[in-house]
């Protein structure tokens, strides 16, 4: 028998047991290929002591000096792209080649960001009122910033929020979302070869317990959190009079007008509803359809799944999708497919789990017509392989339903009108808009969040939003210079 890996907590540059063990599952075999160190908040509390101790040293460092251990981080990682992106098939599930190795390149990416924006951390010199008066202001780190992520985008939902968390001069405590927390393991180990002892620590487990005691400790300054909106709630108020970021999910529509090329939004609804098994927070969750063009978009995009998503083991160089990550979120998309057929929507084709799989966690790329707006699959978020095609007479009602979501996080409109299409836009609450592009895609240098008073969170990711999020000004006045020079 084959032993299993172990994977452990990182506490101030030290690898930690700990008292208990949970298991790594493979959603696509089934099979238990690791075992991870169960935190606690005992093991939280000393994670943050030791990152509260090196927050002083590392803030003081030369932002140069940062950014070099940042790219050093970056390199790391891009070292051990293929062992990272097997692990992430194995924990997460998705595809190995179609999209785990993205995912690596993405994280690194991120790392070579942060050490770009290291180096223009800058302050001002603003007047004073008095003559006899100088100002400097500057930005100072925060100290240290607790960071929970969820379990669809491992990698990249870490790395967006700590490593400019780090540039900035703060010190992390990562708490991952336990059904991804031994490939979060094995990425931590790449960046703690390259890090001072204690900038960066890592605690696994579950997140009522370690990411509740993250967000709640009293040298925690900051909370960067990316995951449900319920859990999302809880990490606000437990985490209050902290610096906060909290991208909590959407239900972003994808909206083909009447003039729309249908072929280019057809194709577009596959990465809008097939990325990560539709398990992305950026999904296009409702496809708003215009009915002069819906039963053409509907055969367009049945023909397409059919012809170009092939659902089967990740790591298969020809799987373009692979399995749902849990059985909670598998159950979720049966309710919500089961509830638009009950109340008269036809599935054109999936629908189902997938037979013949290792596991039950397979479902088949799904595309449903004749939803309507109250539909469960059209109101919540799904976080399945599903297009839920909903009939619209107008633009104006598109709009209607685009902005009478509580979410507000991306939406998408196709149009071959420009103007249009920028009208659109503008007039959507949301907080990105894609023209004639799907939800799916968004550049991680730009601003990224949802819009003010939705539920989709509060705070941007993206360039150097999070640097400037988890630090702040800091003013200094002196007396004005009174000799001259002799």
């Amino acid at each position: 028998m084959t032993e299993l890996r172990r994977y452990r907590a990182l506490v101030g540059g030290d690898w930690i047991d700990g008292d208990r063990t949970f298991e790594a599952t493979s959603p696509s075999t089934g099979e238990t290929f690791a075992t991870v160190t169960e935190g606690d908040a005992s093991l939280v509390d000393a994670a943050v002591k030791a990152a509260a101790e090196r927050a002083s040293s590392w803030a003081s460092l030369p932002p140069l000096q940062r950014s070099a251990y940042l790219a050093e981080a970056a390199e790391a990682i891009r070292s051990r792209r293929d062992g990272l992106a097997h692990v992430l098939t194995a924990d997460q599930g998705k595809p190995l080649v179609a999209e785990a190795y993205d995912e690596v390149d993405e994280a690194a990416d991120y790392f070579t960001m942060a050490a770009e924006d290291a180096k223009r951390i800058a302050g001002s010199i603003p007047p004073s009122v008095s003559a006899e008066r100088r100002v400097l202001v500057h930005r100072v780190a925060l100290g240290v910033i607790g960071v929970v992520t969820p379990w669809n985008w491992p990698y990249t939902m870490g790395a967006e929020l700590f490593a400019p968390a780090m540039a900035a001069g703060n010190t992390v405590v990562w708490v991952p979302a336990p059904t991804t927390a031994a490939c979060s393991a094995a990425f931590s180990e790449v960046i703690a070869t390259t890090l001072p002892a204690g900038v960066f620590n890592f605690v696994p487990g579950p997140g009522p317990v370690v990411g509740d005691a993250v967000a709640g400790h009293r040298l925690v300054s900051g909370v960067g959190f990316i995951g449900s909106v319920s859990t999302g709630r809880l990490v606000a108020a437990r985490s209050a009079g902290k610096a906060q970021i909290l991208e909590l999910g959407g239900n972003g529509p994808m909206v083909i007008l009447d003039d729309a090329d249908v072929e280019l939004a057809a194709a577009a609804s596959l990465e809008a509803a097939y990325l990560c098994a539709g398990q992305s927070c950026t999904a296009g969750e409702r496809f708003l359809v215009h009915e002069a063009v819906a039963a053409d978009f509907v055969d367009a995009v049945v023909a397409l799944t059919r012809a170009e998503i092939r659902l089967g083991d990740p790591f298969d160089s020809a799987t373009t999708m692979g399995p749902l990550n849990n059985e909670p979120t598998a159950a979720k998309f049966d309710r919500h497919v089961g509830d638009a057929i009950a109340r008269g929507a036809r599935v054109c084709c999936g629908g189902r789990r997938g037979d013949g799989f290792a596991t039950s966690l397979f479902a088949e790329p799904t595309v449903i017509d004749g939803v309507t707006p109250d539909m469960a699959i059209a109101v919540e978020e799904t976080f399945g392989p599903v297009v839920p095609v909903v009939r619209v007479s107008s633009a104006a009602e598109a709009l209607e339903l685009t902005n009478s979501s509580p979410y507000g996080l991306t939406a998408a409109v196709f149009t071959r009108d420009l103007e249009r299409g920028l009208a659109f836009a503008e007039a959507a609450r949301a907080g990105w808009v894609n023209i004639n592009y799907s939800t799916n895609l968004w550049e991680s240098h730009l601003p990224f969040g949802g819009r003010s008073g939705s539920v989709s969170g509060r705070g941007r990711v993206g360039g150097r939003c999070v640097l400037d999020a988890f630090s702040e000004p800091k003013t200094v006045l002196f007396p004005a210079p009174r000799r001259l020079i002799p």
